[in-house]
């Protein structure tokens, strides 16, 4: 394998990214800040909910993966040949050393605590000693691997109120870790939808690796009511959702929200106020959980 790595200017990230991937062969190509490690480091993406602030760094490494050195060097020479690529230049053309590539992945994803006593782990790890419940679940294309603290802030509020829920509704389930933990903690009927495909596809699997009962969908396969409701997605959808949801809450039903930053919290109690009173149950790393109970509008 060789890698070319080229310094790039900003409004030329994304045609040489593309030009790369798309026309000279590029196994692979990945950007990153050219000052990343000086004091000239610059955030580029904005908080959830909010656009980035630009499109690149003003200064930028691409790193592009070729099979051998002769596909890097056509490819830097052919690049290099257009006339729009004068502020494109080559900064080092390298082999790339032969690694197990699974094992490097897998050895990033170790088992996450939610609480003592309940751990979500990957395939390829055995469970703690003290772990008496237990998500197996690997990293793959739809959200929800536990290691995100909105993912296990909701993870531990179903730990920390597990009952048998009659009927539980994961909405957005990514990769169903939320519809998949009710399960282990006594829910019965559980449904979890997703617009996405893949959510539902995922879902599916991480159901039947843990050996758990879950109905996956699209949103249109949850119908009547539910004593448990489970959205961890975003401030903006969940506001635009809260008449929706709320009328998937049977009497005295929980409502459990993530995905919210704390200056959003505000806001999300004004769009639930006509239906249940939010509170913040749960914070972590400027993410917090809030939550509610059917009937207790304020």
């Amino acid at each position: 394998m060789q890698e070319l790595v080229l310094r790039v200017a900003e409004r030329l990230v994304e045609p040489v990214s593309d030009a790369l991937a798309d026309e000279l062969g590029a196994l692979a190509v990945s950007v990153e800040d050219a000052d990343a490690a000086g004091g000239a480091e610059q955030a580029l993406f904005g908080e959830p909910d909010l656009p980035p602030q630009r499109a690149a760094w003003q200064r930028s490494t691409v790193r592009a993966l070729f099979t051998d050195d002769v596909a890097a060097t056509e490819a830097a020479t052919l690049l290099l040949a257009q006339d729009w690529a004068v502020d494109v230049h080559v900064q080092a053309q390298q082999p790339v050393p032969d690694e197990d590539w699974v094992r490097v992945t897998q050895s990033q994803f170790t088992p996450v605590e939610i609480t003592p006593t309940f751990w979500v782990v990957p395939s390829w790890h055995a469970a703690p000693a003290a772990a008496t419940h237990v998500i197996r679940l690997d990293p793959g294309l739809a959200f929800g691997t536990g290691t995100h603290p909105t993912t296990r802030m909701c993870l531990r509020w179903i730990a920390r109120h597990a009952r048998s829920w009659p009927r539980v509704l994961d909405y957005g389930c990514g990769s169903g870790i939320l519809a998949v933990g009710s399960a282990l903690f006594g829910a019965r009927a559980i449904d979890a939808v997703d617009i996405d495909a893949a959510a539902v596809l995922a879902t599916q699997a991480n159901a039947a690796s843990n050996d758990v009962t879950v109905r996956a969908g699209a949103p249109d396969l949850a119908r009547g009511h539910y004593d448990l409701v489970l959205a961890n997605i975003l401030a903006k959808p969940l506001t635009l959702l809260a008449p929706l949801l709320a009328s998937r809450l049977a009497p005295s039903a929980s409502l459990v929200l993530a995905g919210i930053l704390q200056r959003q919290a505000d806001g999300l109690h004004r769009a639930y106020a006509p239906f249940c009173a939010l509170e913040v149950s749960d914070q972590e790393e400027g993410w917090i959980l809030m939550t509610g109970i059917a009937g207790g509008a304020s």
